[in-house]
């Protein structure tokens, strides 16, 4: 990679090259399924520039078989482990790179996670902006060394699936800045390549022609460098979206390849001066800059494949490694009575529910991954991929039982009767159950993109029941987009283990066995809070227009209220213990507004470290384990309408047993402001922040302050 202004300088040398139908043809989809990719544009000889090839997704490559199915956002930022996230992101752009990719469509900032039940959650990492924007950040910034253009997407405030392409997102400044534009600032400070405007209106105004996301807040505030693309059929006029910042339109047409918004008709708009041939040239500049950015000018290779024939093509070399290590340090384990995990050669195992097993139609059955008829591994949409294979949780158990001896007996259907049956007379029996989501454009079981509710799929609170009423050793695994409602059998005697397997991929089993068996100890921490009821969490999905947006998402709002949730965020158990000892508080932060030159990521100075915080982790149990200190911060009472306490730091140690590490967080001084609406910048409040580090957000072992 060379850096912007490298990038720019050959992007305005080329621009000079270039023909008017140039220019139009590189800022110009070529219509859906005109090109192999899901997105093309045209070629532009005279500088030796290709037809630009945009493909899906967040989580691996879509329509290539032999592609890694990895695992997914949410599942990733479960592991709260960087070195993964990044090598996550290094292979995908790896990988897209090797099929001649230009632009990979990921990763995904925006659904945040505001609604618990929205559709696309799992795409998405975290609804914590601060753990979010870190994900951001390590995949943008992996992709795009491996030569890949990332995306960072939707632009913005689009959080559920119902009427996305109708509705206003109607959204304070306020929590505008510090929830949903946040993990944003993260992306284009990684210098991220594109940006992907949404579908939704914002405040009104469409977001693929809002002035106000797109220049004033990306390109002005935020400092962005790289171009806006729309989202496919985001786009609703030809000048308004010009005008707006919008820099590409994809596909170029809507699906039914008519109604062509730019092409001739940018044409016409810049002869006619309603489009200035200076924004035109800009838009241009922008994209090239972003292809010289990631060294695509430079031997870079041809897409041959056909998304529309689904090739096949081995790709992933050793990428399942991160698959199956994500898989297991993903899992969170909620609950693990008088220790009956790990499990040690039990004799006998019965294994049940329909989400133990493969679809029995295979893993791919369904088009972008529609439906529902095994082991969940990923939700359904433009976010999904083509499955190489899938290891199911049965596979996993089945190979370590033959090396035990153990003896399986199986019920995988979600027949409650049956399971039962089959539980009757094990010394254990796992259940495994799950709940799915995925993009609006398919209707899953009833379910419209967005979830109907927060209970398990296929009567899974049922099936647990069932077989718990039979069996006094009773495991639950739940593969899972999101949160789910766990009252009715969350305190059952009789659940001993309730092990939280999230979207783990294609390794997913083999992951899993890891855990259950003790190869490794469970180091996966909540990404997202875990109510008692619904209605905890404050937000659902709306009818027509949406003005329901606060500080108060997740466990902002379960502090602010005092609601006392079923697992918090940041909760994860493990099979050893760890001690916290030895806070100490450094820094002498300035209080004021953050003044600095814009870069890409803002002012300047809004990136400088302005404190130190660091606590000693000992592991004081029997085995090796990795533990994930959370650091948090409670703001003075100069600055108003704040949440209790925010996430602003963390950090995963691997520590044997009986040894010690330094978690070190260097906090910055964003993560000590609020966005002071009448200023319209981020000021860094005068009096005592409150410094707290721990397990969890509600397991805080030690505490501090620091003095502004």
């Amino acid at each position: 990679m060379i850096d912007w202004d490298s990038a720019y300088s050959k992007a305005t040398t080329a621009l000079a090259k270039l023909s008017q139908s140039d220019k139009i043809g590189i800022v110009t989809g070529v219509g859906w399924q005109n090109g192999n990719c899901v997105g093309n544009t045209k070629a532009a000889g005279s500088i030796g520039y290709p037809s630009l090839c945009l493909q899906d997704g967040p989580l691996g490559v879509r329509y290539i078989q032999g592609a890694t199915a990895f695992a997914a956002g949410v599942h990733a930022a479960s592991t709260w482990d960087i070195d993964l996230i990044r090598e996550r992101g290094s292979f995908m752009g790896a990988e897209a790179k090797t099929l001649g990719i230009h632009v990979l469509l990921g990763p995904v900032a925006g659904p945040l996670g505001k609604i618990p039940t929205g559709g696309r959650n799992w795409e998405g990492f975290s609804p914590d902006p601060y753990l979010t924007g870190i994900a951001m950040k390590e995949t943008i910034e992996g992709m795009q060394e491996a030569g890949v253009q990332a995306c960072a997407k939707h632009f913005l405030a689009n959080e559920q699936e119902k009427n996305r392409e109708t509705m206003s997102s109607n959204v304070p400044d306020r929590a505008l800045h510090e929830l949903y534009l946040w993990p944003f600032y993260d992306a284009v400070k990684a210098n991220v390549a594109s940006v992907m405007c949404s579908y939704n209106k914002f405040n009104g105004t469409w977001a693929c022609e809002s002035d106000s996301l797109m220049n004033k807040l990306l390109k002005e505030e935020l400092g962005f460098r790289g171009y806006v693309l729309s989202d496919w059929n985001a786009q609703h006029t030809t000048v308004g979206s010009a005008n707006g910042g919008m820099d590409m339109t994809m596909p170029g047409t809507n699906f039914d390849k008519q109604n062509v918004l730019w092409g001739p008709a940018l044409q016409s708009a810049v002869q006619n001066r309603q489009v200035q041939q200076s924004r035109l040239d800009d838009m241009v500049k922008r994209i090239l800059a972003a292809w010289y950015l990631t060294g695509q000018d430079q031997g870079y290779p041809s897409a041959t494949f056909n998304s529309w024939r689904i090739e096949n093509r081995n790709i992933g070399g050793n990428h399942k490694d991160n698959v199956r290590a994500m898989a297991r340090d993903g899992i969170v384990l909620l609950k693990n009575k008088d220790g009956a995990l790990p499990l040690n050669k039990p004799k006998s195992i019965a294994v049940i529910g329909s989400d133990a097993i493969v679809d029995p139609k295979g893993a791919n059955n369904c088009v972008d991954r529609g439906c529902n008829g095994g082991t969940l591994a990923m939700g359904w949409g433009s976010g999904s991929v083509e499955f190489p294979y899938l290891i199911a949780p049965l596979d996993a158990i089945r190979t370590q039982a033959q090396k035990d001896g153990t003896t399986i007996t199986t019920s995988t259907n979600d027949n409650a009767q049956q399971g039962a049956n089959a539980a009757r007379n094990a010394d254990i029996a796992i259940v495994c159950i799950n709940s799915d989501s995925g993009e609006g454009y398919i209707t899953v079981e009833g379910n419209a993109g967005d979830r109907n509710n927060l209970d398990p799929w296929h009567n899974g609170n049922d099936l647990v029941k069932a077989v718990a009423a039979v069996n006094k050793k009773t495991i639950v695994v739940i593969h899972s987009v999101g949160p789910l409602i766990l009252e009715p059998y969350i305190d059952d005697p009789n659940v001993i283990a309730v092990v939280w397997a999230g979207l783990p991929g294609q390794e997913s089993g083999n992951g899993l066995a890891d855990i259950l068996y003790g190869v490794a100890s469970p180091s996966g921490k909540l990404p997202y809070t875990i109510a008692k009821k619904a209605s905890d969490y404050g937000t659902q999905v709306v009818n027509g227009d949406d003005s329901t947006w606060d500080l108060f998402v997740d466990y902002r709002r379960f502090d602010q209220q005092n609601i006392e949730p079923r697992f918090e965020f940041g909760f994860g158990l493990s099979y050893t213990n760890f001690t916290y000892a030895d806070l100490t508080v450094s820094g002498t932060p300035t209080a004021g507004p953050a003044t600095g030159p814009t870069q890409p990521g803002g002012p300047a100075d809004l990136w400088d470290v302005v404190a130190t915080v660091t606590a000693k982790i000992t592991n004081s149990g029997g085995v090796a384990g990795a533990k994930v200190p959370q650091l948090y911060i409670g703001y003075p009472a100069s600055a108003p309408g704040l949440p209790p306490k925010q996430l602003r730091g963390f950090s995963k140690l691997k520590l044997e047993a009986g040894a010690s590490g330094t978690a070190k967080f260097e906090l910055k001084r964003r993560d000590l402001s609020y966005w002071d609406t009448g200023k319209r910048a981020w000021v860094l409040p005068s009096g005592e922040f409150t410094v707290s580090v721990g397990a969890s957000s509600r397991d805080l072992r030690l505490k501090g302050s620091l003095k502004v």
